[in-house]
């Protein structure tokens, strides 16, 4: 009976409040009364009222998941229904992309923005301050001058405790069977020596361990030791280039999470204020709420993204994600370090366990590799792409593909496609199995605040997917726009804020599209903007109907927690 009365109450009424009753309540007529008259190019957006509700409100008390409304509406209401085509042509997996010397450019950085870049990577493996603080200002110009609603975000990706052979006069063709030594004397290059950057490298490896050179493209089997050098046997050839990666199947390397290099990096994140770290071959948690402590310490207001690479963080693999705001799958280190056939299955445990968690995941490493050099992609990466976004990850990335390669923005183009058409199957707005079940087992819970958004989240989806209409969220945290995000609603998220920060953020997201905003005093007058605001930019046009969601655990217009619903027709 409860939750008939929730579901009824969130849907039969203009604006459904689930919380304590506001401590300024303003009287309908008295609100009326006051209202303003209207400009006369501002948007007048009408409240939604049809016999539809009812049945709606009567669907979701009986759990039916507003199946038969979706049937009434198709038949009673065609202007309701003529949204669906608009409300999902969006792409909703965002998309991440390395800047490097084939797109450090303005013109660069601008066209990657309108292919579909979501965020601007920065692998402090490679470049310096310098280099990195141009393009970090290049995204904040677009940022400022762009005024079609995309935001681009700017990540910072920290070196890691990285082992790399040293550097070489030319490449070495290394030979199955051949005998080739690697030593921590400095500065040795040989034709069957080079150095490496490690000290300890002697002690991390035991005679019988294969060595991953770049990622798996080589591999060596160690046979013996001194106390200088490492003794090998190529077990697989290739071309030795200068400072490759080095793995050791199996384990880690011994070397602290966060090295001094990175630390220099950090706080040039923080003098630039970049919007995420991606922190490389972390461990365990506790490297994470070391961060987080002297982010906290700088003021700085930066989210934490770890990098599952290593053998050692699956283990941790928990609460790591539980201490971040969410998880990349680094596949390339990942699939050194364990056999690549657990690969796949690791990808969609660390993929399902940011969700449960609501935290951010990013899907990266190899995604469109062969279009470093070649202008089409394989059909097993155009498969890779799909895989990502039908498990659910927020986001997926190019590393070398933007970085470096010929093709850059056919490989964001790319991308974009395969990404859209797959998420075109995705989506059912009549059937949403996973968001039925949520709100009951809520009610088996203590209730609490969290709980209550929970519930609110799950029902505002379900509600804007069988009435087939986008999402207008207000927030000042992000915190409702990520919840609603988590549960992958058919159409659009516009989450308008406040707060820069917030709307920076917001562009990881999944199915968000983050829009700053200044609120007025007046919750009406800021409604009426935003939606303004949207059919200026052609993302809604007069007629269509929109779902309006005010978050509750810090209220915006009212001192006490508040949530709120509301369906509106979009009015010129």
């Amino acid at each position: 009976m409860a939750a008939a009365a929730a579901a009824a109450e969130i849907v039969g009424s203009a604006a459904a409040r689930m919380a304590a009753p506001a401590v300024r309540p303003a009287p309908p007529a008295a609100a009326a009364a006051a209202a303003p008259p209207q400009p006369r190019r501002a948007v007048a957006a009408r409240s939604l009222r049809t016999s539809t509700s009812d049945r709606v409100a009567a669907d979701l008390a009986l759990g039916n998941n507003g199946s038969l409304s979706a049937q009434s509406i198709a038949e009673n209401t065609a202007d309701t229904t003529s949204q669906v085509v608009s409300a999902n042509s969006r792409r909703k997996t965002k998309i991440v992309c390395t800047i490097g010397p084939s797109t450090n450019t303005r013109e660069m950085i601008w066209k990657l923005a309108e292919a579909g870049m979501n965020v601007a990577r920065m692998n402090m493996s490679h470049g310096d301050h310098q280099s990195h603080q141009k393009v970090i200002d290049l995204v904040k110009e677009y940022n400022a001058k762009n005024t079609d609603g995309n935001v681009i975000a700017i990540m910072l990706d920290t070196k890691g405790p990285e082992v790399r052979s040293g550097d070489v006069p030319e490449p070495i063709m290394l030979e199955e069977g051949q005998e080739f030594n690697f030593t921590i004397k400095r500065g040795v290059s040989t034709k069957d020596t080079v150095s490496v950057n490690y000290d300890d490298f002697i002690n991390d490896v035991e005679v019988g361990d294969i060595l991953l050179v770049d990622g798996g493209m080589m591999s060596l089997a160690v046979k013996s030791k001194t106390a200088d050098t490492v003794k090998c046997e190529v077990v697989d050839g290739g071309e030795l280039k200068s400072r490759r990666h080095l793995n050791v199947r199996g384990k880690s390397a011994t070397l602290p999470s966060i090295t001094e290099k990175d630390w220099e990096d950090i706080k040039f994140g923080v003098e630039n204020g970049v919007d995420f770290y991606a922190v490389s071959f972390v461990k365990d948690a506790k490297v994470i709420h070391e961060l987080k402590d002297y982010l906290k310490s700088a003021n700085a207001d930066i989210h934490v993204i770890p990098k599952i690479e290593s053998a050692d963080s699956i283990p941790n693999l928990q609460s790591i994600i539980a201490a971040s705001d969410g998880a990349m799958v680094a596949r390339g280190d990942l699939g050194a370090e364990l056999p690549i056939e657990e690969v796949p299955l690791l990808q969609e445990e660390i993929v399902r366990t940011c969700r449960s968690m609501q935290k951010a995941v990013i899907v990266a490493t190899n995604m469109l590799e062969s279009m470093i050099d070649h202008p089409t992609p394989t059909r097993a990466e155009v498969s890779d792409i799909a895989i990502a976004v039908r498990e659910g990850s927020d986001a997926i990335m190019l590393s070398g593909e933007t970085a470096h390669g010929k093709f850059p923005l056919k490989a964001v183009k790319v991308m974009h496609t395969v990404a859209q058409r797959t998420e075109s199957s995705l989506y059912n707005p009549t059937a949403s199995p996973s968001l039925v079940a949520r709100p009951q087992a809520l009610l088996n819970e203590e209730f609490s605040q969290s709980q209550l958004s929970k519930m609110f989240g799950s029902h505002a989806t379900m509600m804007a997917n069988t009435l087939c209409t986008p999402i207008i969220v207000f927030t000042r945290t992000g915190s409702m726009a990520v919840l609603l995000s988590h549960y992958r609603p058919s159409s659009t998220i516009f989450a308008f804020t406040n707060e820069e920060r917030v709307k920076q953020r917001l562009a990881l997201y999944q199915g968000v599209v983050p829009i700053y905003m200044k609120f007025s005093d007046d919750a009406e007058e800021t409604f009426s903007r935003a939606i303004s605001s949207l059919l200026s930019a052609q993302f809604v046009k007069e007629g269509d109907y929109v779902t309006l969601v005010q978050s509750g655990v810090k209220s915006i217009w009212r001192e006490e927690s508040t949530h709120h619903i509301q369906v509106r027709k979009v009015q010129g």
